[in-house]
Protein backbone atom coordinates (compact mmCIF):
# COMPACT_ATOMS: atom_id res chain seq x y z
CA UNK A 1 0.00 0.00 0.00
CA UNK A 2 1.31 3.66 -0.94
CA UNK A 3 3.05 4.95 1.86
CA UNK A 4 2.95 8.75 2.79
CA UNK A 5 6.19 10.91 1.63
CA UNK A 6 6.37 12.86 4.78
CA UNK A 7 9.75 13.90 6.91
CA UNK A 8 9.41 14.19 10.52
CA UNK A 9 13.12 16.45 10.70
CA UNK A 10 11.31 18.86 8.67
CA UNK A 11 8.95 19.62 11.73
CA UNK A 12 11.58 19.50 13.78
CA UNK A 13 13.29 22.08 12.36
CA UNK A 14 10.54 24.21 11.32
CA UNK A 15 10.11 27.54 13.24
CA UNK A 16 7.01 28.74 11.79
CA UNK A 17 4.40 26.23 13.79
CA UNK A 18 1.10 27.53 11.00
CA UNK A 19 -0.31 24.39 10.82
CA UNK A 20 -1.44 24.14 14.60
CA UNK A 21 -1.18 27.78 15.39
CA UNK A 22 -3.26 29.09 12.07
CA UNK A 23 -6.15 26.63 12.60
CA UNK A 24 -9.30 27.96 13.16
CA UNK A 25 -10.68 24.93 15.19
CA UNK A 26 -8.12 24.15 17.67
CA UNK A 27 -6.95 26.70 20.48
CA UNK A 28 -2.88 26.18 20.78
CA UNK A 29 -0.61 28.61 21.77
CA UNK A 30 2.94 28.36 20.36
CA UNK A 31 3.87 26.57 23.47
CA UNK A 32 1.26 23.62 22.99
CA UNK A 33 1.68 23.73 19.08
CA UNK A 34 5.78 22.72 19.45
CA UNK A 35 4.76 20.34 21.74
CA UNK A 36 1.82 18.47 20.08
CA UNK A 37 3.93 18.94 16.74
CA UNK A 38 6.50 16.94 17.90
CA UNK A 39 4.27 14.46 18.94
CA UNK A 40 3.06 14.13 15.09
CA UNK A 41 6.25 14.36 13.87
CA UNK A 42 7.33 10.87 15.85
CA UNK A 43 3.85 9.17 15.09
CA UNK A 44 2.95 9.61 18.49
CA UNK A 45 -0.46 10.63 20.05
CA UNK A 46 -1.13 13.65 20.10
CA UNK A 47 -4.79 16.04 21.10
CA UNK A 48 -4.41 17.14 17.79
CA UNK A 49 -5.52 13.62 16.92
CA UNK A 50 -8.84 13.98 19.18
CA UNK A 51 -9.60 17.90 18.82
CA UNK A 52 -8.83 18.33 15.12
CA UNK A 53 -12.29 18.32 12.89
CA UNK A 54 -10.76 16.92 9.71
CA UNK A 55 -11.47 20.55 7.34
CA UNK A 56 -7.70 20.02 5.23
CA UNK A 57 -6.71 23.62 6.61
CA UNK A 58 -3.39 22.78 7.71
CA UNK A 59 -2.62 20.95 4.11
CA UNK A 60 -2.21 24.80 2.47
CA UNK A 61 -0.65 26.03 6.10
CA UNK A 62 2.78 24.00 5.81
CA UNK A 63 5.33 26.03 4.41
CA UNK A 64 7.08 22.43 3.08
CA UNK A 65 4.30 20.55 1.86
CA UNK A 66 5.54 18.14 4.49
CA UNK A 67 1.53 16.76 4.37
CA UNK A 68 0.84 18.01 8.27
CA UNK A 69 -2.93 16.86 7.12
CA UNK A 70 -2.13 13.39 5.83
CA UNK A 71 -0.17 12.52 9.01
CA UNK A 72 -2.55 13.77 11.27
CA UNK A 73 -5.01 11.59 9.41
CA UNK A 74 -3.17 8.43 9.45
CA UNK A 75 -2.11 8.89 12.80
CA UNK A 76 -5.80 9.06 13.73
CA UNK A 77 -6.62 5.55 12.23
CA UNK A 78 -3.48 4.43 14.00
CA UNK A 79 -4.79 5.28 17.69
CA UNK A 80 -8.48 4.54 16.65
CA UNK A 81 -9.87 8.10 16.72
CA UNK A 82 -13.26 8.29 14.95
CA UNK A 83 -14.47 11.52 14.11
CA UNK A 84 -17.40 10.27 13.19
CA UNK A 85 -19.49 7.06 14.99
CA UNK A 86 -18.53 4.11 13.33
CA UNK A 87 -21.60 2.82 11.83
CA UNK A 88 -21.55 6.22 10.14
CA UNK A 89 -18.02 5.78 8.45
CA UNK A 90 -19.01 1.90 8.02
CA UNK A 91 -22.34 3.47 5.57
CA UNK A 92 -19.95 5.59 3.96
CA UNK A 93 -17.37 2.96 3.09
CA UNK A 94 -19.88 0.98 1.71
CA UNK A 95 -21.95 3.31 0.17
CA UNK A 96 -19.25 4.04 -2.18
CA UNK A 97 -17.89 0.79 -3.01
CA UNK A 98 -17.79 -0.25 -6.54
CA UNK A 99 -20.06 -2.51 -7.75
CA UNK A 100 -19.98 -4.90 -10.48
CA UNK A 101 -17.28 -4.67 -13.60
CA UNK A 102 -16.36 -0.99 -14.67
CA UNK A 103 -16.84 -0.61 -18.47
CA UNK A 104 -15.09 2.65 -19.97
CA UNK A 105 -17.25 5.25 -21.56
CA UNK A 106 -17.09 6.28 -25.42
CA UNK A 107 -15.30 9.60 -25.34
CA UNK A 108 -16.24 12.64 -27.66
CA UNK A 109 -14.53 15.61 -26.99
CA UNK A 110 -13.34 16.67 -23.93
CA UNK A 111 -13.91 14.55 -20.92
CA UNK A 112 -15.61 16.20 -17.23
CA UNK A 113 -15.60 14.84 -14.48
CA UNK A 114 -18.91 15.24 -12.50
CA UNK A 115 -17.41 12.83 -9.18
CA UNK A 116 -20.63 11.45 -7.72
CA UNK A 117 -22.78 15.05 -8.33
CA UNK A 118 -26.03 14.04 -11.13
CA UNK A 119 -27.52 17.20 -9.76
CA UNK A 120 -25.24 19.23 -11.51
CA UNK A 121 -25.21 17.10 -14.66
CA UNK A 122 -27.34 20.51 -16.15
CA UNK A 123 -24.11 23.02 -14.97
CA UNK A 124 -22.20 21.03 -17.73
CA UNK A 125 -24.07 22.44 -20.87
CA UNK A 126 -23.70 25.37 -23.37
CA UNK A 127 -20.96 27.06 -24.70
CA UNK A 128 -18.47 26.49 -22.45
CA UNK A 129 -18.79 23.20 -22.09
CA UNK A 130 -19.44 22.17 -25.91
CA UNK A 131 -18.07 18.87 -27.07
CA UNK A 132 -17.70 17.41 -23.60
CA UNK A 133 -18.22 13.84 -22.24
CA UNK A 134 -19.59 13.71 -18.56
CA UNK A 135 -18.27 10.57 -16.66
CA UNK A 136 -19.01 9.42 -12.83
CA UNK A 137 -19.71 6.92 -10.97
CA UNK A 138 -18.54 5.05 -7.87
CA UNK A 139 -16.01 3.08 -10.15
CA UNK A 140 -14.07 6.39 -11.19
CA UNK A 141 -14.79 8.02 -7.41
CA UNK A 142 -11.74 8.94 -5.41
CA UNK A 143 -12.92 8.12 -2.17
CA UNK A 144 -10.88 11.17 -0.47
CA UNK A 145 -13.83 12.15 1.88
CA UNK A 146 -12.74 9.70 3.82
CA UNK A 147 -10.01 11.69 4.99
CA UNK A 148 -13.52 13.51 6.82
CA UNK A 149 -13.43 9.92 8.47
CA UNK A 150 -9.94 9.74 9.27
CA UNK A 151 -9.67 6.34 6.90
CA UNK A 152 -7.03 7.04 4.56
CA UNK A 153 -6.63 3.37 4.40
CA UNK A 154 -9.96 3.58 2.32
CA UNK A 155 -8.59 5.84 0.00
CA UNK A 156 -5.47 3.86 -0.53
CA UNK A 157 -6.87 0.68 -1.23
CA UNK A 158 -9.21 1.84 -3.48
CA UNK A 159 -6.71 4.88 -5.76
CA UNK A 160 -4.98 2.32 -8.20
CA UNK A 161 -7.83 0.78 -9.20
CA UNK A 162 -9.60 4.68 -9.68
CA UNK A 163 -6.44 6.10 -11.46
CA UNK A 164 -6.41 3.04 -14.13
CA UNK A 165 -9.99 3.45 -14.66
CA UNK A 166 -9.26 7.02 -14.95
CA UNK A 167 -7.03 6.95 -17.20
CA UNK A 168 -9.01 5.45 -19.88
CA UNK A 169 -10.69 8.32 -21.02
CA UNK A 170 -7.76 10.01 -22.34
CA UNK A 171 -4.21 12.26 -22.02
CA UNK A 172 -6.72 15.25 -19.69
CA UNK A 173 -9.76 15.16 -17.49
CA UNK A 174 -11.23 18.49 -16.41
CA UNK A 175 -12.53 17.62 -12.65
CA UNK A 176 -15.34 19.28 -11.41
CA UNK A 177 -14.93 18.97 -8.17
CA UNK A 178 -12.36 20.90 -6.33
CA UNK A 179 -12.11 17.43 -4.15
CA UNK A 180 -10.96 14.98 -7.47
CA UNK A 181 -8.41 17.63 -8.41
CA UNK A 182 -6.84 17.71 -4.75
CA UNK A 183 -6.52 13.15 -5.46
CA UNK A 184 -4.32 13.56 -8.28
CA UNK A 185 -2.91 16.50 -7.72
CA UNK A 186 -1.88 16.67 -3.96
CA UNK A 187 -2.71 13.42 -2.92
CA UNK A 188 -1.48 11.61 -5.20
CA UNK A 189 1.94 13.62 -4.65
CA UNK A 190 1.81 12.52 -1.20
CA UNK A 191 1.58 8.88 -1.61
CA UNK A 192 3.96 8.62 -4.54
CA UNK A 193 0.59 7.61 -6.79
CA UNK A 194 1.52 8.40 -10.88
CA UNK A 195 -1.37 9.69 -12.35
CA UNK A 196 -1.13 8.58 -16.06
CA UNK A 197 -3.37 11.93 -17.49
CA UNK A 198 -3.52 15.53 -16.78
CA UNK A 199 -5.62 16.96 -14.35
CA UNK A 200 -7.43 20.14 -15.26
CA UNK A 201 -9.20 22.09 -12.33
CA UNK A 202 -12.41 23.45 -13.65
CA UNK A 203 -11.79 26.79 -12.88
CA UNK A 204 -7.90 26.52 -15.67
CA UNK A 205 -11.11 25.11 -18.20
CA UNK A 206 -13.23 28.15 -17.38
CA UNK A 207 -11.08 30.55 -18.08
CA UNK A 208 -9.46 29.02 -21.11
CA UNK A 209 -13.40 28.68 -22.32
CA UNK A 210 -13.77 32.17 -21.23
CA UNK A 211 -10.93 33.70 -23.17
CA UNK A 212 -11.90 31.85 -26.15
CA UNK A 213 -15.05 33.62 -26.38
CA UNK A 214 -13.97 36.44 -24.92
CA UNK A 215 -15.61 38.56 -27.75
CA UNK A 216 -19.31 37.49 -26.47
CA UNK A 217 -18.04 38.41 -22.53
CA UNK A 218 -20.57 41.14 -21.18
CA UNK A 219 -18.55 42.12 -17.49
CA UNK A 220 -21.43 41.46 -14.95
CA UNK A 221 -20.80 44.57 -12.36
CA UNK A 222 -21.58 42.43 -9.76
CA UNK A 223 -20.36 41.64 -6.20
CA UNK A 224 -19.49 38.72 -5.06
CA UNK A 225 -18.89 36.85 -1.92
CA UNK A 226 -16.97 33.38 -2.30
CA UNK A 227 -17.06 30.54 -0.79
CA UNK A 228 -14.30 28.90 -0.57
CA UNK A 229 -14.30 25.09 -0.08
CA UNK A 230 -11.96 23.05 2.63
CA UNK A 231 -10.84 20.78 -0.40
CA UNK A 232 -9.45 23.86 -2.49
CA UNK A 233 -7.48 23.85 0.67
CA UNK A 234 -5.24 20.74 -1.31
CA UNK A 235 -4.78 23.15 -4.45
CA UNK A 236 -4.72 26.84 -3.13
CA UNK A 237 -2.51 27.72 -6.17
CA UNK A 238 -5.79 27.67 -8.53
CA UNK A 239 -7.75 30.41 -6.05
CA UNK A 240 -5.27 32.92 -8.25
CA UNK A 241 -6.94 31.50 -11.17
CA UNK A 242 -10.38 31.96 -10.01
CA UNK A 243 -9.36 35.87 -9.65
CA UNK A 244 -8.10 35.48 -13.10
CA UNK A 245 -11.96 34.69 -13.84
CA UNK A 246 -13.78 36.55 -12.02
CA UNK A 247 -11.72 39.45 -13.37
CA UNK A 248 -12.21 38.63 -17.12
CA UNK A 249 -16.00 38.44 -16.44
CA UNK A 250 -16.28 41.50 -14.62
CA UNK A 251 -16.90 40.75 -10.82
CA UNK A 252 -15.60 41.93 -7.63
CA UNK A 253 -14.50 39.15 -4.87
CA UNK A 254 -15.76 41.44 -1.94
CA UNK A 255 -13.35 41.51 1.20
CA UNK A 256 -14.24 39.07 4.07
CA UNK A 257 -13.18 37.60 7.48
CA UNK A 258 -13.81 34.46 6.31
CA UNK A 259 -12.24 34.11 2.67
CA UNK A 260 -9.02 33.08 1.18
CA UNK A 261 -6.28 31.47 3.80
CA UNK A 262 -8.96 31.81 6.26
CA UNK A 263 -11.63 30.49 4.74
CA UNK A 264 -14.28 28.42 6.98
CA UNK A 265 -16.07 25.18 6.15
CA UNK A 266 -20.04 25.14 4.84
CA UNK A 267 -20.42 23.03 7.89
CA UNK A 268 -21.65 20.16 5.98
CA UNK A 269 -18.84 17.49 7.08
CA UNK A 270 -19.39 18.81 10.47
CA UNK A 271 -22.83 17.02 10.50
CA UNK A 272 -21.90 13.90 9.03
CA UNK A 273 -19.36 14.04 12.01
CA UNK A 274 -22.31 14.52 14.38
CA UNK A 275 -20.67 17.92 15.64
CA UNK A 276 -24.12 19.81 15.27
CA UNK A 277 -22.75 22.92 17.57
CA UNK A 278 -20.08 23.77 15.68
CA UNK A 279 -22.16 23.04 12.31
CA UNK A 280 -24.74 25.96 13.68
CA UNK A 281 -21.59 28.01 14.89
CA UNK A 282 -19.89 27.45 11.52
CA UNK A 283 -22.52 28.37 9.38
CA UNK A 284 -23.32 31.03 11.21
CA UNK A 285 -20.35 33.14 11.02
CA UNK A 286 -19.80 32.55 7.46
CA UNK A 287 -23.02 33.78 6.67
CA UNK A 288 -23.03 37.15 9.08
CA UNK A 289 -19.97 37.78 7.22
CA UNK A 290 -21.40 37.33 3.78
CA UNK A 291 -23.97 39.73 4.93
CA UNK A 292 -21.64 42.56 6.17
CA UNK A 293 -19.43 42.07 2.81
CA UNK A 294 -22.70 43.73 1.40
CA UNK A 295 -21.82 40.93 -2.12
CA UNK A 296 -25.51 40.56 -3.96
CA UNK A 297 -24.42 37.29 -5.25
CA UNK A 298 -22.25 33.88 -3.37
CA UNK A 299 -20.73 31.78 -5.44
CA UNK A 300 -19.78 28.80 -4.76
CA UNK A 301 -16.88 25.93 -6.46
CA UNK A 302 -17.98 23.02 -4.44
CA UNK A 303 -21.40 21.45 -5.23
CA UNK A 304 -22.03 20.01 -1.44
CA UNK A 305 -21.00 23.47 -0.18
CA UNK A 306 -23.72 25.03 -2.66
CA UNK A 307 -25.83 21.89 -1.04
CA UNK A 308 -25.51 23.28 2.09
CA UNK A 309 -25.70 26.84 1.95
CA UNK A 310 -27.92 27.82 -0.72
CA UNK A 311 -31.27 27.81 0.64
CA UNK A 312 -29.61 29.88 3.81
CA UNK A 313 -27.99 32.29 1.77
CA UNK A 314 -31.12 32.72 -0.60
CA UNK A 315 -33.36 33.50 2.49
CA UNK A 316 -31.09 36.13 3.60
CA UNK A 317 -31.86 37.78 -0.05
CA UNK A 318 -28.79 37.17 -1.41
CA UNK A 319 -28.52 34.93 -4.74
CA UNK A 320 -26.15 31.73 -4.52
CA UNK A 321 -24.72 30.25 -7.52
CA UNK A 322 -22.27 28.25 -8.63
CA UNK A 323 -19.29 29.61 -10.77
CA UNK A 324 -19.30 27.76 -13.83
CA UNK A 325 -23.17 29.53 -13.85
CA UNK A 326 -21.58 33.04 -13.40
CA UNK A 327 -19.49 32.74 -16.06
CA UNK A 328 -22.25 31.17 -18.77
CA UNK A 329 -23.96 34.61 -17.59
CA UNK A 330 -21.04 36.49 -18.91
CA UNK A 331 -21.67 35.35 -22.25
CA UNK A 332 -25.46 35.49 -22.22
CA UNK A 333 -26.56 32.24 -21.57
CA UNK A 334 -29.19 31.17 -18.56
CA UNK A 335 -27.43 29.84 -15.47
CA UNK A 336 -28.69 27.12 -13.50
CA UNK A 337 -30.01 27.85 -10.36
CA UNK A 338 -30.92 24.74 -8.24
Amino acid sequence: MAVLNFDPELCFSCESYACLTKCQYLNFDLNKAKEERIKLAKGEYSDVLKECVNCYACEEYCPYNNHPFYRIVELQEKFGINPAPEDVIRGFVLRYQPQGVFKPKEIKGRPIHLCLFPEFKSMIQGKLFENMTIVRGRHIFCNLLFLHFARSSIIKERATEVIKNVSSFGKEIVLFHDECYGFYTSFAEAYNLEVPFKPIHLFEHLYQRLKENEDKIQKLDLKIAYQRPCSNRLSPETDKILDKVFDIIGVERVEREYDRENALCCGVVFTFLQKEELTRSVQRKNIEDILNSKASHVVFNCPMCYLTLAEKVRNQGLTPIMISELCKMAIGERPVLL
